[in-house]
């Protein structure tokens, strides 16, 4: 505030620079949307290696082509991902449950497994002991265990969790109900009454009817209507993904043309892209051609084949086919922590970890059918394996002739979008006159020449790689009248070089003298 001066002297008055740094999002985090084995339903969870989906959604499980999918997403590079499990079918009852009783006195205990599904149904699975080797008499220890203690001399096996000092009176802070929802990975409190004591001891579980759900179909992942907040919807309660991965249901089923359809639609909404896998149908190239899912958000979306030849994880002696799209949005992640969103996440260095091979051979011929209508070929090079060898959205086809052809160059335009929409909210309700106008300039400038010294635009100098206008030209006098304040920000992307021609000539005669 200003300094009022009453003493001869110097005085000191800190003014604010105006500056307001513009943070880049992330660029790579990815979504998947499919079945687990275990885990919270229609729940955005962000987890940050395969360790994490072994511990929250139970690693992976063959009725699950997302846990193969994230698998390949982080052996390929990926860093974070958002995990939403769906479960049919849907709304959720309670007999997709499992349920224990500890005895009490009087009364028992009701505990219900923490998600639905047959993963704690086993009577070897999960096994509850309570205890009283707590901090004060009235309170438990609860440990839950995979399987029963074993008879001696054998140790008993670890425990996956320990509850300590909880208590069964519900103005606690320490309440049970309250203690296991907070901290709890695998438990949860069911119906009933409260007992006022718990048994110390060991209990095994005591199956209900908990199952692994049934009557899975495109639709479950891709809902009618975004209303209910499951399947993709549910990631509305994400704060930012930049890619979609959305594996089938089953191994030999797909996703439908329209549901690609309604995910590339809410990826446009979203600033994301949606990596589209190839149905089982499409085997040789041949059959590739015009039968592409359309989708209307084409500039979202990018296609890519064929499948990926992997040894399977359940079976090592077996050579199966996977669903690229896992191991591509790994790519892409790699790619852009090594050189930047606006790379093509293709070429040389694109290689796929953990491939044996592909479904299918291209010549390049073959690729150059394909090529032209935007599907994104997976090529086998000898001595460097299997790499992504096409960088186009599916607006990308010669035909269309769209300014969004490339991959690096409609993800580097979201990734700027997104960022410069977080990091100018500070404008809302400012004052709309020259003063904001000269700190916009400033601030999202500062952002843009960040990416030039970067070298992420074409051009040797900033004004030949970007622009930023906000001014009378841009806002007039019937905007403010408004509210409205007008930024234009243009930049001139990188493409990649997608074809290189060599051009050779004899000198023939050509002596010099």
């Amino acid at each position: 505030m200003p300094v009022s001066p009453k003493y001869p002297g110097v005085y000191i008055e800190e003014i604010p620079s105006g500056v307001r740094t513009i943070t880049g999002v992330s660029t790579a985090t990815t979504a998947f949307v499919g079945r687990a084995r275990k885990g919270p339903v229609n729940e955005p969870t962000i987890i940050h290696s395969f360790t994490e989906f072994e511990r929250i959604f139970g690693g992976l499980w063959p009725d699950s082509t997302m846990s193969v999918a994230v698998n390949q997403y982080f052996a390929n590079g990926g860093g974070e991902a958002v995990i939403v499990r769906v479960f049919a079918p849907l709304p959720l009852v309670v007999s997709n449950f499992v349920q224990w009783n500890l005895p009490g006195l009087p009364g028992n205990l009701s505990i219900v497994a923490a998600s639905p599904g047959s993963w704690a149904r086993d009577p070897d699975n999960l096994h509850i002991k309570v205890d009283t080797n707590t901090k004060a008499a009235g309170l438990y220890n609860i440990t839950v265990q995979r399987g029963p203690d074993p008879p001696p001399p054998a140790p008993p096996p670890p425990p996956l969790e320990v509850i300590r000092n909880v208590s069964l009176v519900a103005a606690d802070p320490s309440f049970i109900t309250t203690v296991l929802e907070q901290q709890s990975q695998y438990i949860r409190v069911g119906g009933g009454a409260m007992p006022t004591s718990l048994t110390p001891g060991t209990t095994g579980p005591v199956a209900l009817s908990g199952n692994d759900g049934a009557g899975y179909s495109s639709a479950t992942l891709v809902p009618a209507t975004p209303a209910d907040r499951v399947g993709i919807y549910a990631l509305d309660e994400a704060d930012i993904f930049n890619l979609l991965v959305i594996p089938p249901p089953t191994a030999s089923t797909n996703v439908l043309a329209a549901d690609w359809d309604k995910a590339a639609t809410y990826c446009a909404k979203r600033r994301a892209m949606l990596l589209v896998d190839p149905p089982p149908a499409f085997v040789r190239p041949d059959q590739v051609a015009g039968n592409v899912p359309t989708v209307s958000s084409k500039k979202n979306a990018a296609f890519f084949y064929p499948r990926i030849k992997m040894q399977n994880p359940f079976n090592p002696d077996l050579i199966e086919e996977y669903l690229p799209g896992g191991a591509v949005a790994g790519i892409f992640a790699r790619t852009d922590g090594d050189r930047g969103v606006w790379k093509a996440p293709a070429g040389l260095e694109a290689t796929i970890a953990g491939s044996l091979g592909l479904s299918y051979t291209m010549t390049d011929d073959q690729n150059g059918d394909l090529n032209p209508i935007a599907v994104n070929c997976l090529r086998t090079f000898p001595f460097v394996g299997q790499v992504v060898w096409g960088s186009r959205t599916m607006e990308g086809a010669d035909a269309l002739a769209s300014e969004w052809k490339y991959i690096p160059v409609r993800r580097l335009a979201l990734y700027i979008e997104e960022s410069l929409y977080r990091g100018l909210k500070w404008v809302v309700f400012e004052p709309n006159d020259e003063p904001l106008w000269s700190q916009i300039r400033l601030n999202a400038g500062a952002f843009m020449n960040n990416l030039f010294r970067q070298n992420a635009f074409q051009g040797r100098s900033p004004r030949e790689a970007y622009f930023v206008k906000c001014d009378k030209d841009t806002t007039t006098q019937n905007d403010i009248n408004l509210g409205i304040v007008n930024i234009l920000i243009g930049f001139a992307p990188l493409k990649p070089a997608e074809f290189v021609i060599i051009k050779l000539q004899q000198m023939a005669g050509q002596i010099a003298v």
